[in-house]
C-alpha cells in the first residue's frame, strides 16, 4: 500500500467499563486501507499498549469486530474510505459487552447466553446407527443450512437495542443458533429448545427492529430465525409440543 501526505484523525477509546476516554492518534491514510490497518498501525508505532482481538484478517473468524463511527462491524473487511467522516473515524468497543481494556470485550455473556437458549444438538442416533439421509432443498434445510453460517462475531449482539435495555435477553445470535437446531429433523429434544427460548429473555422479549439483520456481516437474518422461534412456542403451547 503507498501512502499519500493526507492523514487520518482517529479517535480510540481507552480504557474499561469504570472509566476510559477517547485518544487521539494521527495515523497515515493509505490505498486500500482498512479499520483494522488502522488500529494496527497505532499499535505498532503510535502506542504500544493499545489492546484489541483479531485472527484471520479475511472476515472468517469474527474476533475484530468493533464499533467504528457508531455501528459494529468487522474491522478487517471494513475500509476507511467507506467509512470516513471528513477525514475523522472513531472507533470503540462493542456496544453491550463488557469492556476488559481498550478494544477489546469480554464475551463470556454473549456465549453464556449462546448456551442458555438450548442451540445445542440433542443426538438421536447411536455412532454404529447409518447416517440419516436429508433432503437439502427441503425450506427447513435450506433455512439451518443459511443460519449455520453464523461465527458468532457478536455483530449482531451489538446492535441490539433489546439486549441494551434488557440483560436478560438472549440475543439474535444465541436465538438464531436455537432455531437451525430446532429446525434439524435429527435433533432429539426439539422441546427442549422451545423450553429454553419460551422464558424469561427468551425470543418473546424481541421487539423485531431487525438492526441484528441489518448490521450482520454475513448477511444473515436473525429476526426471520426468531419470529420463527416466536410462531414455534405458540403453537407448542396449543399444541403441546413440535
Amino acid at each position: 500500500m503507498t501512502a499519500d501526505s493526507q492523514s487520518l484523525d482517529v479517535h480510540v477509546w481507552r480504557g474499561n467499563d469504570v472509566e476510559g476516554k477517547f485518544e487521539r492518534f494521527s495515523v497515515p491514510r493509505q490505498e486500500n486501507q482498512t479499520i483494522l490497518d488502522v488500529v494496527a498501525w497505532i499499535q505498532q508505532h503510535s502506542d504500544p499498549t493499545l489492546s484489541y482481538r483479531y485472527a484471520c484478517r479475511v472476515g472468517m473468524c469474527g474476533s475484530c469486530a468493533m464499533t467504528v463511527n457508531g455501528v459494529p462491524r468487522w474491522t478487517c473487511r471494513t475500509h476507511v474510505k467507506k467509512v470516513l467522516s471528513g477525514d475523522s473515524v472513531t472507533i470503540a468497543p462493542l456496544r453491550n459487552l463488557p469492556v476488559i481494556k481498550d478494544l477489546a470485550v469480554d464475551m463470556d455473556p454473549f456465549f453464556d447466553k449462546w448456551v442458555a437458549a438450548g442451540g445445542v444438538h440433542h443426538p438421536s442416533k447411536r455412532r454404529e446407527d447409518a447416517i440419516q439421509q436429508l433432503d437439502p432443498a427441503t425450506p427447513a434445510r435450506v433455512e439451518t443450512d443459511t443460519g449455520i453460517e453464523c461465527i458468532n462475531c457478536s455483530v449482531c449482539y451489538a446492535a441490539c437495542d433489546t439486549v441494551a435495555n434488557n440483560v436478560d435477553f438472549l440475543g439474535p445470535a444465541a436465538l438464531q443458533r436455537a432455531w437451525t437446531v430446532f429446525l434439524d429433523p435429527k435433533d432429539a429434544d426439539p422441546n427442549a429448545i422451545i423450553e429454553a427460548v419460551s422464558g424469561k429473555g427468551g425470543c418473546h422479549n424481541c421487539h423485531s427492529q431487525g438492526s441484528c439483520t441489518l448490521h450482520c456481516p454475513n448477511d444473515l437474518n436473525p429476526m426471520k430465525a426468531i419470529a420463527g422461534l416466536k410462531r414455534a412456542t405458540v403453537a407448542s403451547f396449543f399444541q403441546g409440543g413440535r
